[in-house]
């Protein structure tokens, strides 16, 4: 496959390659899509037509913007209420609260944990525990971690 995409509608093919991309785990659920920049040097094109196909990417569900980081690859699972990270764990965290994955009592991972399981920073995985804790699914103990309310 040629790297120089030529012909109508040249968005349509860069959606195409950065979805079977995505598919093939080449861009894995959680990594960061390579910038604008460095996508229109790969496709020698505009940058509003990067952004013409980042945005049916988004559209789709496959990736999310993140303003003033990027565009993070989400695997085509997420609600589009959801604008940021934060959400998305407070989301999985909750989920697996619903399902008895987590049971009343069990202690949450770690601040640690869920920062390299989501690759993020330690504030954005405070809101999602905080968001948890004003809903009254979690509660924090000083010294000994989070755990699920009973």
């Amino acid at each position: 496959m040629s790297k120089w995409l030529t012909g109508w509608r040249i968005f349509t093919q860069i959606v195409g390659r950065l979805r079977r991309r995505i598919e093939m785990g080449m861009y894995p659920v959680g990594s960061m899509l390579p910038s604008e920049a460095a996508l229109c040097a790969e496709f020698g094109v505009a940058r509003n037509t990067v952004r013409r196909a980042l945005a049916v990417l988004e559209d789709e569900g496959l990736i999310l913007t993140i303003p003033s980081k990027g565009r993070v690859v989400l695997g085509g699972d997420k609600p589009k209420d959801e604008p940021y990270l934060y959400q998305v764990i407070a989301r999985e965290l909750r989920g697996q609260i619903e399902r008895g994955e987590l049971e009343p009592g069990t202690t949450l991972p770690s601040e640690a944990q869920l920062r390299r399981q989501h690759g993020v920073s330690r504030s954005t995985v405070r809101q999602a525990l905080a968001m948890l804790e004003r809903e009254g699914l979690i509660m924090s103990e000083h010294g000994r971690g989070r755990f699920v309310r009973r």
